[in-house]
């Protein structure tokens, strides 16, 4: 790799100097392949149509979501590594050192061991590690090779051993260099510290911990370290997704990276993979009521009381991912408060009949709001059928809450969405909203229309071969509109 010119290196810094912790665009992938690069990219090829659908592995291990630390030399990434872990304290975490990856020197390589460069890619066995973070991502054990620093060498009779976690962190200054360890991570970090100040905690590092003269430290750093920083571990800036200025000190970039791990570890995997999903956070009142609407011998009073408080707790999320305006009012004690103002241009459309039973909550929570309605034929996993329509005139001039309790294939969606973005509603313009999907339909739907919004209660397991919800709750519209007998 060559080195970057003085030019761009001189401009680089300048620009991040300007700013705090930013980032620029998270991944999300939690379920990708080390082999994938897209970020919607799908570990279970989808088709439009389903044939034989083979249902998902509800006891494969939940994926561990992979976290990057690279940066300089003494920029601090150990400290950020150990505050985040401290964070995460009711979660499994683990942390992986690239330097226990070092390859042990040979006794020619040790004769010389001055002229040795160890930062250079070619000084860590990045098979290996590569090796140990699928084993590790797969909910495999592993054992970690430790490596002496004194001696140049691999402990060959000790060995760190690796259990499975939540929380894999990968920290080193060249993570970021292979494209493969790369891709095995969901969120990368580059921790960015001053030259000056790395430079004086690698020389208290080396002369202290290592028992190095100060003369070898600096000669060392001149030589190998700042070269091969500006060579290799500068140019990997570019692909981390947060870069925290000042390492450990800022507590702010820390926090921040935090909470978005939390809110990962607590998503559903597909959520993982594309991001216009959200599952309304689940409590014990949300599972209870799926447990009676689920039940094949609830009352059909019940089950429609039950649905309908689902029901609303499902447009109540979808309306808060509508755009909002400030507004300030005055209020009965002459104050003034800055709140927000509704999305206006707004309407329904229901999928007839299932789609109707969402309508009542949908006009308690928006008076006066327009509703339109799709029919499409529905045969087997086909629903392509277009049968009837009737949409408010300027629906492309509006937001558009797309209703359906239960998305199954996908295949009905599609044809409504399709029908919606015809009529002029940009796609990003679309909330679907229903109370259960299989992950076939996820798939479906956000694979043509990444940029539209689902938002449902609850994730089920996968479709049947009768392309039925399993574990599911049945045929919907007919045990709410009671004609199931």
């Amino acid at each position: 790799m060559s080195p970057v010119p003085e030019e761009t290196t001189a401009i680089d810094y300048v620009m991040e100097a300007a700013s705090g912790a930013h980032f620029s665009g998270l991944r999300v992938d939690g379920l990708l392949t080390s082999s994938s690069s897209s970020p919607r990219a799908s570990p279970i090829p989808t088709p439009t149509h389903f044939s034989t659908p083979t249902p998902l592995d509800s006891t494969a291990p939940k994926q561990p979501f992979v976290i990057g630390v690279s940066g300089g030399t003494a920029s601090g990434k150990t400290t950020v590594c150990d505050m985040i872990i401290q964070q995460l304290h009711d979660h499994r975490v683990v942390l992986i050192n690239q330097d226990s990856f070092y390859r042990g020197l040979t006794l020619e390589e040790m004769k010389h061991v001055h002229e040795y460069n160890f930062d250079h890619p070619d000084a860590f066995d990045t098979e290996q590690l590569l090796e140990c973070v699928e084993k590790l991502k797969s909910g495999m054990s592993v054992q970690v090779p430790i490596y002496d620093f004194k001696t140049h060498q691999r402990c060959s009779d000790s060995f760190r051993q690796v259990n499975a976690s939540d929380v894999i962190i990968l920290e080193g200054i060249l993570v970021f260099h292979d494209v493969r360890v790369r891709n095995l991570m969901n969120m990368k970090i580059f921790v960015d510290t001053d030259a000056d100040v790395r430079l004086a905690r690698r020389i208290r590092r080396d002369t202290v911990e290592r028992g190095r003269d100060i003369n070898s430290v600096l000669e060392q750093y001149a030589k190998f370290v700042k070269p091969a920083f500006d060579d290799f571990v500068l140019p990997s800036k570019k692909y981390a997704d947060v870069i925290i200025p000042r390492g450990g000190d800022n507590h702010v970039a820390i926090d921040l990276i935090v909470q978005h791990i939390r809110t990962k570890l607590g998503q559903h995997d597909l959520c993982k993979i594309y991001p216009n999903v959200y599952v309304i956070q689940s409590t014990f009142q949300i599972r209870g009521m799926h447990t009676l609407i689920r039940d094949k011998e609830i009352s059909k009073h019940d089950f429609v009381f039950y649905s309908d408080r689902l029901i609303r707790l499902v447009v109540e999320h979808g309306l808060g991912h509508l755009p909002f305006t400030e507004k300030q009012i005055v209020t009965p004690t002459g104050s003034v408060y800055t709140g927000v103002d509704f999305c206006k241009k707004l309407c329904g459309v229901s999928i007839i009949r299932s789609g109707e039973s969402m309508e009542n909550a949908l006009r308690a929570c928006c008076k006066g709001i327009k509703i339109g309605k799709i029919l499409i034929h529905r045969d087997g996993d086909n629903g392509k059928q277009l049968i009837y329509e009737k949409l408010p005139k300027d629906i492309s001039e509006r937001h558009v809450l797309l209703l359906d309790p239960v998305l199954a294939t996908g295949n009905s969606a599609n044809q409504a969405i399709e029908l919606l973005i015809q009529k002029g509603v940009p796609e990003s313009h679309i909330i679907f909203l229903n109370l259960i999907s299989a992950p076939e339909g996820i798939h479906c739907v956000c694979k043509r229309f990444p940029s539209l919004k689902i938002v449902t209660s609850e994730i089920d397991q996968s479709l049947n071969e009768e392309y039925r919800v399993i574990p599911g709750l049945g045929e919907f519209g007919d045990r709410y509109f009671g004609t199931d007998d």
